[in-house]
Formats: C-alpha cells, structure tokens, sequence
C-alpha cells in the first residue's frame, strides 16, 4: 500500500535517537519560545503508554503535558507539531479560531497532520482503530 511504503520512507529518513521526558521538555519549551511567545511554558512533559486512541493530552492547571509513546519513533516535526497542540492548549483550552491561529503559526502544521491522518487511516484498514485529536 502506497501509505505504508511512505511511512516507512520517512520513518527510515527521519528516525532520531528515542527522546527522554527530559528531552521532551527542553523541546517543548523551544516550541513554545518559537511559536507562542513563550506564554506556555510546561511544567513537565512525560511519555505515557495508557494512550491509545489520543496522541497527547495536557492538565492546564498543573502545566503538564503527556504524550502518547506511539509517537516516539515518529519523525521530529510530527512530535513537535502534537507537543505544540498541546501547548497551546495552556494558553486556549478548546478548539476554536484563537486555537487555530496559534497552531498555524507552525510552519509543517499540514504536513505533520497528514502523517498523522495517514497513520489513523491505516490504523482503521487494520481494524486498530483511530486515535481521537
């Protein structure tokens, strides 16, 4: 299938070393210095594993941010683009048109969407299942 031969060419020309929790945070903090003029900064960021229909979820009162470890061998701008969706939750809670402007600001937002639409799609034609957003 034409999907599954694309994931794994960017999968094979982007696979970075497995990132740490530690990791995760310095990079989530980056994007929010990049992206939202750091006005989300995280409190702690942590890879979980009881994440299987949602690639990332956030606490907006305690600043925490999880991430689902199925994204782990994703390639970085997918990472980041589910880290940003998830920091700018800190700052807009729901997704409505100031959720959208914030996130346009990350300039692979339609590509990482469609890596990750691809990954769902091929998930349904396996019967695994989609994650929610």
């Amino acid at each position: 299938m034409w999907v599954e031969k694309m994931v794994r060419r960017v999968l094979a020309g982007e696979r970075r070393r497995m990132r740490s929790d530690d990791d995760l945070l310095a990079r989530a903090r980056a994007l929010c210095a990049d992206y939202l003029d750091a006005t989300a900064t995280p409190a702690a960021v942590r890879w979980v594993d009881n994440q299987q229909r949602r690639w990332g979820s956030c606490t907006p009162e305690d600043r925490t941010i999880r991430l689902s470890r199925r994204l782990e061998t994703m390639p970085d701008y997918v990472v980041d683009y589910v880290l940003l969706h998830e920091l700018v939750h800190l700052v807009e809670p729901g997704h409505g048109p100031a959720f959208h402007a914030l996130m346009s600001r990350y300039p692979k937002l339609e590509r990482a969407e469609g890596y990750l639409e691809a990954v769902e799609s091929q998930q349904q034609a396996t019967g695994r299942g989609a994650p929610a957003a």
